[in-house]
């Protein structure tokens, strides 16, 4: 048993994100490395019987499936969003109201409109003690905090460019069904909002600089998909037709530029086939260069000018000093994908129990949502767009 007061949690959602919260919440309360205890409380979803299997595997204390009630509830401290984007403002403002803490997924709305009322929201809120945090959860991976510790210390020189990737390929079979991914009525965008907004806020986190101006191209390749029928099945299954148009983008490319005066160039894409998972950023400054990409999470690739290789040399970020990695294994043991997760919530809860506003904020939030917005009018207009600045906007 613990004597740490208590946070009692509550996850909206259940799938892909719900499953990754549960079990981040599930080992962060294992380790007592904050002064703060999560509990997991309340797991709301809409499926019942999905609902009360998740629930007992993860360890709740019980299930809903009105989210509602759920921001409302005594027994809950902290409401976890992991629903699709069109929900986000929704459940994240009446959290607020209610006087809770708020972890919302990324990207923090579908529309700029709704990331500016979420933005002043948590301004209020935090005056009045509730704490919001943005789940960009790469900003937890080990090598990219020793990455931002390097940029921040100089070692790189003055940033002339920074180029960021995140490539996928799950889209790439046109007989793919459509998923809520793909409706930009409940996704906002497609690999734009779903990659993209790791990409920008990865950049704005090593750089310390806003990303200024965009210009950027958009693309469907596969218009029209394959809809599931409410038993399963696929409907363009032989002797029975059925598509429906895909309404958001497979592809972003865009360059930018940031405050300081670097270039930016950044690509997310769901149609890149062998690319599982495949997010990498590369800084260039004036004295050197750093390279991290996802699918190596436990290396950092750094280029040494006063070494007689003339390259760049490979750091295995896994020391007891590095960043995350002492509360785990002896040095050389690897970290996983799911360890950010479990990071991130410790940051979290750390930050509440000293009283500071946590990191990302829903103004690093809202500055993401300003370049994804950016870069939709760039696609629609074929020009260089300024991103637009909102109240609190700001790299941290």
């Amino acid at each position: 048993m613990t004597d740490r007061p208590p946070v009692r949690v509550a996850v909206i959602g259940q799938g892909f994100m719900g499953k990754a919260h549960s079990l981040g919440w599930l080992r962060a309360a294992r380790l007592e490395r904050t002064r703060l205890q999560p509990v997991l409380s309340v797991l709301c979803g809409r499926d019942q019987a999905a609902l009360r299997r998740n629930g007992a595997l993860y360890g709740y204390a019980r299930t809903s499936s009105d989210w509602g009630a759920v921001v409302d509830a005594d027994d809950v401290d902290l409401v976890d969003i992991c629903t699709p984007g069109s929900s986000h403002a929704e459940i994240a403002l009446a959290a607020l109201a209610a006087g809770k803490h708020v972890l919302c997924e990324k990207p923090l709305a579908n529309t700029l409109g709704e990331a500016e009322q979420l933005a002043r929201a948590a301004a209020e809120a935090r005056d009045r003690g509730a704490f919001t945090m943005v789940g960009f959860n790469y900003r937890r991976v080990p090598a990219v905090a020793a990455l931002r510790e390097l940029v921040a210390s100089g070692r790189l020189g003055a940033l002339r460019h920074v180029r960021g990737m995140y490539l996928q390929d799950w889209l790439v079979d046109p007989a793919f069904p459509l998923t809520w991914r793909l409706d930009a009525a409940q996704a906002g965008s497609g690999a734009l909002g779903d990659l993209g907004a790791h990409v920008i806020d990865l950049v704005r986190h090593l750089s310390g600089q806003e990303i200024i101006e965009v210009v950027a191209s958009l693309e469907t390749f596969v218009k029209q998909r394959p809809v599931l029928s409410s038993g399963g099945g696929l409907l363009a299954q032989p002797g029975r037709t059925g598509t429906r148009a895909v309404t958001v983008d497979d592809a972003c490319v865009a360059l930018a530029r940031l405050a300081g005066g670097a270039l930016v160039t950044i690509e997310a894409t769901r149609m890149a086939p062998g690319r599982k998972n495949a997010l990498c950023i590369e800084l260039n400054g004036a004295l050197s260069s750093a390279r991290f990409e996802l699918e190596r999470l436990n290396e950092l690739h750094v280029y040494d000018p006063s070494g007689t290789a003339g390259g760049f040399t490979t750091r295995l970020v896994t020391g007891t000093d590095d960043p995350y990695v002492a509360q785990w294994w002896p040095p050389g043991h690897i970290l996983g994908w799911e360890h950010t997760f479990v990071h991130q919530f410790q940051d979290f809860l750390e930050a509440v129990a000293e009283g500071r506003q946590p990191q990302p904020s829903f103004a690093d939030g809202l500055a993401t949502q300003s370049v994804l917005h950016a870069i939709s009018v760039s696609a629609a207009t074929h020009a260089w767009v300024e991103v637009p600045t909102g109240p609190g906007s700001g790299p941290a």
